[in-house]
């Protein structure tokens, strides 16, 4: 039976999500697939989901009005469903694990279909590295020969990414300012280098380098290597930054881990990361003791007080 969307405001709306239609979302993990499923919905729009088996979050089949559990390797029969549904805008949230591909066994255990694995023989064929923005690049190609074009999911939900300012009561310190402006640098180097997107730095040392891990084990690693705590967490976009996938998230989730690590600061990009339960993530950080501050590149070596 379709659901109702829920009651809202039009004249709010973001201008490019005013017409109705059928939006494809394939759901990584995490809470970003269930709040994008939320605000599409409430716009009047019909989502179809393909999750991400093993990762996105069983609660979306709730909130979809379509619903497929899917293996990450099944991209042919993904792009047949979404042709079949009506789908022409495809949005991609949540975090897909890369660490999935090094486990044993994976390709047995997760059969690709014979699109996958012929787009996995070009990739392969090609010389390709497995990088974040490569691998991505590679499956949105794949869905637009069929017609299905991605756009961005902060397109329906804008309102998630971090406007510029303090975010917190407390705020850096003299040293957690030096801190702050190195590890920018050296974050905005390995998102160049499309590494990661975070770098966890103490007394102007790199401490921890975000990779395949992300960023929660990261933090983790930094505490068992800095085990005196009060670290600076930066998390920030790629210069190359493509707004439709990949986006920096921080939740509830990631002050927990930074508390219970040591974690004292947390530096964001203002306008390029996402936050999710602003009103709750903020209250936390108050309770916890720590500093979130939203920043503008340009700014950041004019800022070494508090």
């Amino acid at each position: 039976m379709p659901r109702s969307p829920i009651d809202v405001n039009p004249l709010i709306l973001p201008m490019s999500s005013t017409k109705k239609k059928t939006i494809g979302l394939l759901a990584g993990s995490g809470r970003f697939p269930i709040v994008l499923a939320e605000s599409a919905r409430a716009q009047g729009h019909s989502v179809f989901c393909i999750a991400v088996k093993g990762m996105a979050d069983p609660k979306l089949e709730q909130l979809c009005d379509d619903y497929c559990p899917l293996s990450l390797l099944r991209i042919g029969k993904g792009i047949r469903l979404m042709k079949k549904a009506g789908v022409h805008s495809v949005v991609m949230a949540g975090k897909i694990d890369k660490k999935v591909l090094f486990r044993k066994f994976f390709l047995l255990r997760n059969i690709p279909d014979t699109r996958t694995l012929a787009a996995l023989w070009r990739f392969y064929r090609a010389g390709k590295r497995k990088q974040d923005d490569t691998l991505l690049l590679n499956v949105i190609a794949e869905f637009e020969k069929d017609g299905l074009f991605f756009e961005s999911a902060l397109d329906y939900c804008p309102e998630l990414l971090v406007k510029h300012g303090f975010l917190t009561k407390r705020r850096p310190s003299a040293s957690q300012w030096r801190d702050i402006n190195f590890g920018w640098e050296m974050a905005k180097e390995m998102g160049r280098l499309d590494i990661g997107q975070t770098v966890i730095v103490n007394d102007t040392a790199v401490i921890a380098v975000e990779a395949i891990e992300g960023t929660d084990a990261t933090i983790v690693r930094a505490g068992q290597l800095c085990r005196r705590g009060g670290f600076t967490v930066v998390k920030v976009a790629k210069p190359q930054q493509d707004m439709r996938f990949d986006v920096p998230t921080i939740g509830e989730k990631t002050l927990q881990t930074m508390y219970n690590s040591g974690g004292r600061v947390l530096a964001i990009e203002s306008d390029m990361t996402i936050m999710l339960d602003r009103g709750d993530v903020t209250k936390m950080a108050d309770k916890l003791g720590i500093a979130i501050v939203s920043l503008k590149e340009d700014e950041l070596q004019l800022r070494m007080v508090s």
